[in-house]
């Protein structure tokens, strides 16, 4: 097995792996809590099959793409832009699939963090006499699938917070009035985030101030609702909240939990966190996020948590929707920061990506 550097790889090697991470593109919204893969399977610039992985427990992208190729895949070579798995899972190893099929290599793009896995599968198919080579697009590879390798490294899920402000950072009015600050291209887009999550959060706050509730509504996105995880220290989710009442999952994370079975009873699954001056521990939460196979979490809050989150260092991306319009001065910020009194405490971002949707702009930036 080669390493991890790029060299060596022909452009039509590049070609075949840059289809396979489009293909995998393809489970951005529904793979999850699994990686998103694709696979093409080429005799030299020809290719005979194409794959990715749609949904837990479907057939894996390899299967799909030696499905596609038919006899056409004896001697060919597959390009994968995860490393195969070798363990029976949900479904049998893809290895054996491969090795089954008369591959003669296998191009991947990057090791897979599993336990399971973790260069098992590599080690699998050159014990058969397959040639592998991997590094192929590598760190493209990985940030297509940067909240499942944080979970298996990092024991915690890819946090993206999303915040809506006017031009002048604006929130909401003072008495909270916040519906609609940005336009309906927006809200849109931000139905593709959650649909690419697996849970979206908030803070009590929000719930008591606007009952949201935190589903996907495009159905054409997904079918399967993310996890809806509220930060609620002192239990005061009321029972009329209508996320309570929708299809998917509610967690709520508290310190007191007095309440539990009345919560519990109504659908509800209540997870009773240490915390000091009694707050939920964020890192705490995150953790839990993770056991439950939840590789990306969305952040839809108010300015508390908002700020707490960026305080403790546990934004990896922040989306910022900026309308443009001013608000003026008797309104909320997008951050409650009391202990940053100096400019020396300001968090430094790097943005990544601007850009219009519709009539607003989208900043993408990392702390």
């Amino acid at each position: 097995m080669s390493d991890t550097a790029s060299s060596g790889f022909s452009p039509v090697d590049s070609a075949h792996m840059s289809l396979a991470l489009q293909l995998a593109e393809r489970g951005k919204y529904t793979a999850h809590p699994n990686p998103r893969v694709g696979c093409v399977i080429a005799h030299g610039d020809h290719v005979v099959g194409r794959g990715w992985h749609a949904r837990a427990g479907k057939p894996h992208a390899e299967i799909n793409a030696l499905e596609d190729a038919g006899s056409n895949a004896e001697n060919a070579t597959a390009f994968v832009s995860l490393e195969p798995c070798s363990h029976h899972g949900k479904t049998p190893p893809c290895v054996d699939a491969l090795v089954a099929a008369g591959i003669r290599e296998v191009v991947c793009a990057t090791l897979d963090p599993n336990p399971q896995v973790a260069g098992r599968g590599i080690a699998a198919l050159e014990a058969t006499g397959i040639e592998v080579r991997c590094g192929l697009m590598e760190e493209r590879a990985r940030k297509l699938n940067r909240g499942f390798f944080l979970r298996m490294t990092a024991g915690r899920p890819f946090v993206r917070l999303k915040m809506a402000a006017s031009l002048d950072g604006a929130t909401a009015m003072q008495d909270g009035e916040s519906q609609w600050i940005t336009g309906k291209e927006a809200r849109m887009d931000v139905q593709r985030l959650r649909a690419e999550c697996g849970a979206i959060m908030t803070g009590i706050g929000t719930v008591l101030a606007d009952d949201p509730s935190l589903t996907v509504r495009d159905s054409s996105l997904t079918s399967v609702q993310p996890l809806r995880a509220v930060v609620d220290s002192q239990l005061r989710m009321p029972g009329s909240a209508c996320m309570l009442g929708l299809d998917g999952e509610t967690l709520i994370f508290c310190v007191e939990d007095s309440r539990r079975a009345n919560l519990e009873a109504m659908g509800a699954t209540v997870y009773k966190c240490a915390g000091e001056n009694g707050r939920v521990d964020l890192q705490q939460v995150l953790a839990t996020l993770a056991t439950l196979e939840v590789n990306d979490v969305l952040v839809e809050t108010g300015p508390i948590l908002a700020g707490e989150m960026l305080g403790q260092n546990l934004v990896d991306e922040l989306v910022i929707y900026q309308a443009p319009h001013i608000m003026g001065s008797e309104t909320r910020g997008m951050f409650n920061t009391p202990g940053w009194t100096k400019l020396m405490n300001r968090s430094e971002l790097t943005v990544t990506d601007v850009r219009q949707i519709g009539n607003d702009t989208r900043i993408t930036a990392t702390p």
